[in-house]
């Protein structure tokens, strides 16, 4: 019989987005059932130096509506700074990130390390043209600036074929 396949990934989810949609779809194409780690709002703030726009429970809310996903969890300090003692309490064997990681030193060691415990890393590609950065700036932009409207954000945040689980 074949064993199961618990996927893992991690992210914000703020000004949640198309490039989520894909990632969270795919991830759960390759696994049986994924576990997402959604940070909270004090892992936002010290290791990527931001605010979230939408608050952590809401974004959790958000993940748990989401159908690809099986089960949302908090991703604090501690699992950001060290995803083996994620890989130990949520006991999955496929980790999903953005490529790009890919190549960099610290998701070299983590995939030598990953492979030990007989964990995949699997890297997928952005989706192109979508990303919370972009949607930050443009909305940076249009804060400050008396040109332009909102619909410049058009086509970047929609989401698409999204499907929401029934409540």
């Amino acid at each position: 019989m074949k064993d199961k396949i618990i996927g893992y990934t991690t992210g914000v989810y703020d000004l949640f987005h198309i490039g989520h949609v894909n990632l969270l779809k795919k991830a759960k194409s390759m696994c049986d059932y994924l576990i997402v780690g959604c940070s909270n709002d004090e892992v936002v703030k010290e290791m990527k130096d931001k605010n979230p726009i939408i608050p952590f429970n809401e974004r959790i809310e958000i993940l748990k509506s989401i159908k690809y996903v099986d089960e949302v969890v908090e991703q604090t300090r501690e699992l950001y700074l060290n995803k083996l003692k994620a890989a130990e309490v949520y006991k999955f064997n496929r980790m999903f990130v953005g490529d790009d990681w890919k190549n960099s030193k610290k998701f070299n060691d983590l995939e030598s390390n990953l492979n030990k415990l007989n964990i995949d890393l699997v890297y997928f590609a952005y989706t192109k043209g979508t990303s919370s950065t972009k949607i930050n700036k443009i909305l940076d932009d249009y804060k400050f600036s008396n040109i332009g409207t909102l619909s410049d954000i058009q086509g970047c945040c929609q989401i698409g074929d999204c499907v929401i689980k029934d409540t």
